[in-house]
C-alpha cells in the first residue's frame, strides 16, 4: 500500500531513558516522514540527547517553562507539513510498528481520524493499573455520551488525523484535557472516526508514568465543558 507522508508529533518531558529508542523506532517505520519533537522544558538530559539525534527529518522545539502535553501538541501541529499527522508519546508504551494499521482507514478514504485502541485488540498488552482502566472506561463512556460516538479508548495516545480536518479547530487545553477536547471538537465537526487495535506496553510510575488522578478530574471537567458548554 502506498502511504502518504506523515508528520509524527512527539511531546517530550524528561524522557532521557527512552527518547533515543523511540526516535530509532519511529525512523524504522518504512514511510516518508518528518518528526517534530516538542520538549516541554525537560530538566534531565533529554535536550542533549535530542541534539545528538538530530537530522534532516527532525524538527526540535523547546519550551523554556513547562506548559503541558496539550500545549506541546498544539505547538507541534504548527510545524507539521505533511498530509497526515500522528501523535506519538516519547515513552515506549506505544509501538510505531502499528503505524500501517493506523493509517489504513485514512489511505482507503474511509476515515478522517483514527484512534489506536488498547482495548479492541488481540495484540500484546502489558497488564497494569486496574483503577486506571476503570477511570479510562468512565471517561470514554461520558465522552461518548456527549459526542454520540462509540469509542472504546478516548484517552489513547495514538491519534492520527488528516491534516486538513484539524484546520479551523481551536484547541485550548494545556495538559491531559487535550484528549477529550480534541475528541469532542472533531465530533462536532462531523469527522469520520475509526479505531484499530494496537499493542500496549504500559509503564509503572517508577518507570516514569506521569498521568494521575488530577488529570482524570480535569478530563472529566473538559468533557462537560466542551461537550455540554460548547
Amino acid at each position: 500500500m502506498n502511504y502518504p507522508k506523515i508528520s509524527v508529533i512527539i511531546p517530550v518531558y524528561n524522557e532521557e531513558r527512552t527518547i533515543a529508542e523511540i526516535l530509532r523506532r519511529v525512523r524504522a517505520v518504512p514511510m516518508e516522514k518528518e518528526i517534530v519533537v516538542v520538549d516541554d522544558a525537560s530538566t534531565d538530559e533529554t535536550k542533549e540527547l535530542l541534539k545528538s539525534q538530530g537530522g534532516p527529518d527532525l524538527k526540535y522545539i523547546r519550551f523554556e517553562s513547562n506548559r503541558g502535553k496539550g500545549a506541546a501538541l498544539r505547538e507541534g501541529f504548527k510545524y507539521a507539513r505533511n498530509e497526515v499527522i500522528v501523535i506519538q508519546d516519547a515513552d515506549l508504551e506505544y509501538d510505531p510498528g502499528d503505524y500501517p494499521d493506523l493509517l489504513d482507514p485514512i489511505v482507503m478514504g474511509e476515515a478522517d481520524v483514527v484512534y489506536g485502541s488498547r482495548f479492541l485488540t488481540s495484540k500484546s498488552r502489558r497488564v497494569l493499573f486496574y483503577w486506571h482502566s476503570v477511570m479510562n472506561k468512565i471517561l470514554t463512556t461520558l465522552s461518548n455520551m456527549v459526542t454520540n460516538l462509540n469509542l472504546s479508548d478516548m484517552e489513547t495516545c495514538y491519534k492520527v488525523f488528516r491534516r486538513e480536518i484539524l484546520q479551523g479547530i481551536e484547541l485550548k487545553e494545556n495538559r491531559f484535557g487535550f484528549e477529550p477536547e480534541i475528541t469532542i471538537k472533531l465530533a462536532k465537526k462531523q469527522a469520520r472516526f475509526f479505531e484499530v487495535g494496537i499493542s500496549y506496553h504500559g509503564r509503572a510510575y517508577q518507570e516514569g508514568k506521569k498521568i494521575g488522578f488530577k488529570d482524570a478530574v480535569r478530563a472529566l471537567y473538559c468533557i462537560f465543558k466542551y461537550g455540554i458548554g460548547g
